[in-house]
């Protein structure tokens, strides 16, 4: 802002500089061309009625006339220094330029042929700037102003007079006058940009200081506060400001302990259920194991006893696994494992090789790398899982690659799909596509939830891509050793079929 107002008041006081300038030289030397014009007037008449006396008076003579003439700028102390020339009209010239000379050696060639041709035509003076140039002086050259008429020498001849008034003095009042608009003009500039600085420097630090706090809010320093100065705009800000950090900061505040009190819900529910559940997996493993002798309607209703105490458990094993993350107490437990056999196990597990069509992609012998096998297990069984739900028997694909520092799982179905608004949650904890929509196996949807929490835990990658009709493609890239950075992806997660088609991704920065 201090740059743009001293660039504009450059410019402004630059072209009013310059207008102002121009007004002023032009008024100097009009004034000096119509002074000089009414002197050369005065001297004109002077000198023709001189001239004139020469004829009936015998104490004038016309060779001290003439002297007197080139002597003019001598006449009096009040008179402007002056050069005269005197020149012999063409039709003079062709029998006499006696009288033809000027004063202090001033060269002929001073005066112009348009000038010397707007004198014989014209009765009145005519003026025009000159250069003066002098035949004893070869280096001097001083701007003028001639001021030229046709004076009648007794007893016939026509001579064009010239009076030349030198612009020295209007030359060094324009000098002058520069120099003085030159300094005014940088005070000027120099006071817009001191004042400009001031004002915003006024408005700019209040506004810096209410960044710096901002920023200290954002990193979580809650208590910080505007320092409140006055009561004017900036004072009215900074109380604005404060009662918005206070009204964040107990907000926050209240989300915090709704969050706790929410985990710890989680994590007390999960816990304190895992006893009766005990009994009851006891108990109904009773009446399981003595189906054979039971009515088909109470063997039945066994089978499906079990199956959703299965179900019961993988969904408190799921929220015991969500209240470690949130409390940030899960940890990894590393050790060198060949992931090939156990992704084949989870795809034995799921039954995921009876589907109609099912393909396992794993060209190298060995998939070694550093990892939590629990966790990668898990995470192989929420995207296989989610995969055959999902696929509408149209198959599933499981795929293996590796690079020099990078291993990857990805995963293919051919199924619904999803769409971009579904991408936004698709990670969300409990938050399913369709839910209404029947499907082989029931879900908590907590399954992708936990895949990515368990993906960031390694430093890996998860990425997703999904089209509607075309299936989805879930892609784990893992470092074979933790904290070495990934730098490439041994698998895409665009699928070779559909080059073109976008993809969400999700990583260890998504929140």
């Amino acid at each position: 802002m201090i740059g743009s107002s001293v660039l504009i008041s450059i410019i402004v006081t630059a072209i009013v500089g310059t207008l102002l300038y121009q007004k002023i030289g032009n008024g100097v030397y009009r004034e000096k061309s119509n002074a000089a014009t009414s002197e050369a007037q005065s001297l004109v008449d002077y000198t023709q009625s001189q001239l004139d006396a020469t004829r009936y008076r015998t104490d004038i003579s016309l060779e001290k006339v003439i002297r007197g003439i080139f002597k003019a700028s001598e006449v009096s102390p009040t008179t402007s220094v002056r050069e005269t020339i005197m020149l012999a009209t063409p039709a003079t010239a062709k029998f006499s330029t006696v009288f033809q000379g000027s004063s202090n050696k001033v060269l002929l060639s001073t005066i112009p042929q348009s000038l010397r041709t707007q004198v014989r035509k014209n009765f009145f003076s005519q003026s025009m700037r000159v250069k003066i140039r002098y035949a004893n002086r070869p280096g001097v050259v001083i701007d003028a102003i001639a001021v030229g008429r046709v004076v009648g020498i007794p007893p016939s001849s026509i001579y064009e007079i010239y009076y030349l008034f030198p612009l020295t003095q209007q030359k060094q009042l324009i000098s002058l006058i520069r120099g003085w608009m030159l300094g005014t003009a940088l005070v000027l500039v120099l006071m817009i940009a001191l004042i400009t600085w001031y004002v915003v420097r006024k408005v700019v630090l209040p506004v810096r200081e209410v960044a710096e706090v901002a920023a200290k809010l954002t990193e979580g320093d809650l208590d910080r506060r505007l320092v409140i100065k006055g009561e004017d705009e900036m004072g009215r800000l900074a109380i604005s400001f404060n009662e918005m950090a206070l009204s964040m900061q107990q907000q926050i505040s209240r989300l915090e302990n709704l969050s706790r009190l929410q985990q710890r819900f989680v994590s007390d529910v999960s816990h304190e259920l895992r006893t009766p559940l005990t009994t009851i997996r006891m108990a109904s493993q009773l009446i399981y194991d003595s189906r054979d002798s039971l009515d088909t309607a109470t063997s039945r209703s066994a089978e499906l006893l079990i199956a959703q105490i299965d179900r019961f458990e993988m969904l408190l094993a799921d929220l015991l696994e969500v209240s470690r993350f949130d409390a940030r107490a899960a940890i990894l437990e590393t050790k060198e494992v060949d992931l090939k056999p156990l992704v084949l196990k989870v795809v034995d597990q799921l039954q995921a090789n009876q589907l109609k069509e099912f393909s396992f992609v794993a060209p190298d012998a060995e998939y070694q790398a550093l990892v939590d096998d629990r966790r990668i297990e898990r995470i192989v069984r929420n995207l296989v899982s989610n995969a055959i739900d999902h696929s509408e028997n149209k198959g599933v694909v499981v795929t293996l690659a590796q690079s020099e520092h990078e291993v990857a799982i990805g995963v293919r179905d051919y199924g619904i799909g999803f769409t971009e608004r579904d991408s936004e949650r698709l990670f969300d904890r409990f938050w399913r596509a369709d839910p209404s929509r029947s499907r082989l196996r029931g879900g908590t949807g907590l399954g992708l939830a936990i895949a990515l929490d368990d993906t960031k835990l390694h430093q890996g990658v998860l990425k997703a891509w999904g089209r509607p009709g075309y299936g989805a493609h879930f892609v784990v890239t893992l470092p074979k050793n933790p904290g070495i950075p990934i730098t490439s992806e041994p698998i895409s997660s665009i699928p070779s079929d559909q080059p073109s088609t976008p993809f969400v991704e999700f990583d260890i920065d998504d929140i």
